[in-house]
């Protein structure tokens, strides 16, 4: 069994090609047309990918509008999934075998409105990290929480997420 672990911050030459290629506006927006097209029409964005953390944002526009003029909880998920779900898409990259991932539980509370572009961060990347090498060495499926928070430009708090992500290595 072969695994591409990176070292505390320093990724491997398939994961730097990975974040290269994601964080390009042009191939961003061609994935999320191809694969989360609620997301693309939502005007979601990755703003920011290291080994540790993550950022997305959302826009505060008509289409994303709940009716009591917020983001709607369910634009907002979309998001602050993508925060969590970049950093397994980055950490999984060029294991070998490689590592199928999901969501089993999502957790959140929204303690203000989001009535303006909401930026989500995930700072839990050591800790997929510490999962992907889990998984690699037992075999065994691995379970990381990733949680994410969600503020305005102005630091207030409007969304916080808890995700629940299993990592199981494929059949080779």
């Amino acid at each position: 069994m072969s695994t591409v672990l990176s070292q505390e911050g320093k990724l491997s030459p398939a994961q730097e090609k990975f974040k290269e290629k994601i964080l390009n506006p042009l191939f961003f927006w061609w994935y999320l047309m191809a694969k989360v097209p609620a997301g693309w029409i939502a005007g979601m964005r990755l703003k920011s990918l290291e080994s540790a953390k993550a950022i997305t944002t959302i826009p505060f526009k008509f289409l994303n509008k709940n009716p009591f003029q917020s983001i709607y909880f369910a634009v907002q998920s979309m998001a602050a999934e993508l925060s969590t779900a970049a950093l397994v898409m980055l950490h999984i990259q060029g294991q070998k075998p490689s590592i199928a991932f999901i969501i089993v539980d999502m957790q959140a509370t929204f303690p203000k409105k989001a009535v303006g572009k909401t930026y989500f961060t995930c700072e839990g990347g050591r800790k997929v990290q510490e999962a992907v090498a889990q998984c690699l060495a037992t075999g065994e499926a691995a379970v990381v929480d990733l949680r994410t928070t969600g503020k305005m430009a102005d630091g207030t708090v409007v969304a916080e997420f808890t995700f629940r992500w299993s990592l199981k290595q494929r059949s080779k």
